[in-house]
């Protein structure tokens, strides 16, 4: 029955000229509705089966015709067990994966057993192979491969052998074939139609970029560098100050369970096309900014303020296998990277997947000047630094990657090695990104050439101007040092833990010719450089080299040096700040302003005692104190300057491994550290892992009083022979860098 009393609906007006509102919620993804007939390939899961079997003939009245009389697939054997010729020979054998992972233009085995031996005069079959959804032969994400040499596709096949109805295929990748996961069929075919195999994923196999072929674009013509470039999982990280260059170890970890699918998931996660995956150039481009989530949730969340509650502090970390096992796995960022997180586990993504790559450090490394060739430090008319008004800062070091490839896309002469970097700085192309850009490109000057090669070139080769601000707030260049940015460039070398000086390979000896064409050429592509001659001023200062512990007493000293016959009046400052390693201070804790008189080729010392409670509270992560003393000299009204950075020495982590050391055989580690401050740390990590041997595991503590002693004992059993390393790390929000390492020969 009706409700009488019930009030009627609302009338809702509408005028014709307004719109109707958009739907409430989040708009959704963009389609590919309209625009093309299927969505782009751009994830190496989403792969797509081929049917078990195809008829070329209608069906009758009593249905298709029956393919029982013709030949049919039993088993396939992959050979992917890393003790066989497979892996052995493709150099992949240390990858912990239940599939064959093999390395493209090189030529690697399967068996095939069928219904009955095989009649290469009237049975006909092929080897197929797929990646990724909608596989087609024109984009090469479908590859048929046969057995006479009459039918061949851009992949190779022959018979190698047969035995009974045993036949032994081998298969060559094309050499510029896309790298990837594959599904593998055995196709046979028939009068009526195609019979394949059933999908199975046991049959799935990896196919990586080859350093070894000669045809692949990242082929590397040098045994030793493929060794450690490609092979190599124990790392050597370079940090510190040139003059005083500190080394922690990293595992990069490309062969550890799920590594692989980690780094394919980046590409699916960056929704690169499938068929963009051979290119190494591309995949270098689009993991640089993949590896950073500043715009495209990417792998790591870089930080810089010393609060690392909410993820692992990055002087934490002793590998990359932890970080891409949790990206993979959750799907969302891992907290937290600086700038040699980024290198390393961009390091481990490279090698994964078969591209030589290198970590490299650049001493004072200049940032954020996007091209400009100066870095402006603002002083007052007396000579004391105006940290309001400067903004530029030189890191003490940036670490970045090198990768080994040949550029196509740049004239003859650009290839090797190539400079890429995925801490986020400035954007390039619209996201934070940068490179490959060509090595040979920086150290000549020729900054026109793709990626990113002004950027790097500035990098190593910017000056510092000192400007004095007049009252009026002009501002006039009162001295420039040539010398001070892109000090030292350091790697790994190659088969052992020594460091390798590669700074030539970014740019001539500074004051010689060549540096001087190359400079000029720069500013032909825009590059800004601060050309003012100033006389040589005859009064140096000079601070010396420190070697400092955290938490101990030392003496700062400054030498005046007057390099003229007549008497010299020195006004100076001398400023003490606690920095972070990207320059910027985070306090000051020592001011002096001394007055320096010096007869005629004299050289005068001022010293002073610092104190370690001056500096500690102060302290922030890396524990980096600069030094920068300015004057003016009274005389001659010229400006004189020193800088100095000192990396304060943390103490170490001891490690100690039992004797006996075979693979399969279990051994104990020994981590052990003494507190050896007065006051207690809190939330204590130790970190632990080692290549081959041990996984990442790690130990809470919640509090380290004083003078107190951790033992921390774990057991672990090796995987596989060959000389390795144990790395630990103890972390804490009072305590950072604080690391060890033991090597340790693994026996057969």
């Amino acid at each position: 029955m009706a409700d009488h009393d019930a009030a009627p609906p609302p009338v809702v007006v509408v005028s014709p000229d307004t719109p109707p509102a958009p739907p409430s919620g989040p708009p959704p993804k963009a389609s590919h509705r309209g625009r093309a007939p299927a969505p782009a390939a751009s994830s190496n899961e989403a792969a797509e089966d081929l049917p078990e079997l195809e008829y070329f003939v209608a069906a009758g009245p009593r249905g298709f015709p029956s393919l029982a009389e013709f030949l049919d697939i039993l088993e396939v054997d992959m050979g992917k067990q890393a003790d066989q010729s497979n892996r052995l020979q493709h150099h992949t054998d240390f990858f912990s994966t239940d599939y064959l992972v093999v390395r493209r233009g090189q030529e690697f085995q399967i068996k095939i057993s069928f219904s009955r031996p095989y009649d290469a005069s009237k049975d006909k079959f092929a080897v197929e192979f797929s990646i990724g959804p909608s596989p087609q032969f024109s984009k090469n994400t479908y590859a048929p491969v046969f057995p006479t040499p009459d039918r061949q596709s851009s992949w190779a096949g022959r018979v190698v052998g047969a035995a009974g109805s045993v036949v032994t295929m081998g298969i060559t990748p094309a050499a510029d074939a896309i790298v990837g996961r594959y599904h593998l069929y055995v196709a046979v075919a028939t009068p009526y139609g195609i019979r394949r195999t059933k999908p199975d994923d046991s049959r799935d196999l990896y196919i990586l970029y080859n350093p070894w072929a000669t045809a692949d674009a990242v082929f590397l013509d040098d045994e030793a560098e493929r060794q450690e470039c490609v092979l190599g999982e124990s790392g050597i990280i370079y940090h510190g100050s040139w003059d005083d260059v500190a080394e922690r170890d990293w595992n990069y970890g490309q062969f550890d369970f799920g590594v692989l699918d980690a780094c394919l998931y980046i590409m699916d996660r960056a929704e690169m096309p499938i068929t963009n995956r051979g290119n190494p150039v591309k995949v270098a481009r689009i993991a640089s900014a993949m590896l950073n989530s500043r715009d495209d949730d990417g792998v790591l969340v870089g930080s810089w303020s010393g609060d690392y509650v909410y993820g692992v502090a990055p002087t934490s970390w002793t590998g990359s296998t932890d970080i891409l096992l949790s990206y993979y796995r959750s799907r969302s960022s891992v907290r937290y990277a600086q700038c040699w997180v980024y290198a390393a586990v961009f390091n481990s993504f490279l090698r994964c997947l078969g591209i030589p790559s290198r970590v490299v450090t650049n001493f004072f490394s200049a940032h954020d000047n996007d091209g400009n060739l100066k870095t402006d430090i603002i002083l007052d008319e007396k000579g004391r630094i105006d940290r309001k008004n400067t903004r530029d800062s030189v890191w003490n070091y940036h670490c970045w990657n090198e990768c080994f490839m040949a550029r196509p896309d740049l004239p003859a002469g650009f290839g090797g090695w190539q400079a890429v970097d995925a801490t986020p700085q400035e954007t390039s192309d619209g996201l934070f990104r940068c490179g490959p850009a060509s090595l040979q490109a920086i150290k000549h000057g020729e900054l026109c050439f793709p990626f990113d090669s002004a950027f790097v070139f500035a990098e190593v080769n910017s000056d510092v101007v000192f400007y004095s601000r007049k009252r009026d707030g002009t501002m006039e260049v009162v001295k420039v040092k040539k010398d001070h940015v892109g000090r030292m460039v350091l790697t790994k070398a190659p088969g052992s833990y020594d460091r390798r000086d590669i700074t030539h390979l970014y740019k001539f000896p500074e004051g010689s010719s060549e540096e001087r064409t190359v400079l000029e050429k720069a500013e032909l592509y825009g590059c800004v450089r601060e050309k003012s001659e100033l006389p040589a001023a005859d009064v140096d200062l000079l601070l010396p080299s420190l070697e400092v512990a955290l938490g101990d007493d030392f003496q700062l000293s400054l030498e005046a040096v007057n390099g003229s016959g007549q008497c010299r009046t020195v006004e100076a400052y001398v400023s003490g700040s606690v920095v972070y390693y990207t320059g910027v201070t985070s306090a000051e804790f020592l001011f002096k302003t001394p007055i320096i008189k010096l007869e005629g080729n004299q050289s005068v010392k001022e010293v002073w005692q610092v104190p370690a409670r001056s500096y500690m509270r102060k302290l922030v992560e890396q524990a980096n104190l600069h030094f920068i003393a300015t004057g003016k000299v009274k005389e001659t009204g010229q400006i004189v300057t020193a800088m100095k950075v000192v990396a304060l020495h943390t103490p170490k982590l001891s490690i100690k491994v039992s004797e006996l050391n075979k693979v399969n055989e279990e051994m104990t580690a020994t981590v052990d550290f003494t507190n050896p401050f007065s006051f207690v740390l809190e939330n204590v990590y130790i970190r632990l892992e080692g290549p081959g041997v041990l996984s990442p595991v790690s130990k809470y503590y919640g509090l380290l009083p004083g003078g107190s002693r951790v033992t921390w004992m774990q057991s672990f059993t090796p995987r596989r022979p060959g000389t390795t390393r144990l790395i630990a790390t103890l972390d804490c929000a009072a305590l950072r860098q604080v690391y060890g390492q033991i090597q340790l020969d693994v026996l057969p």
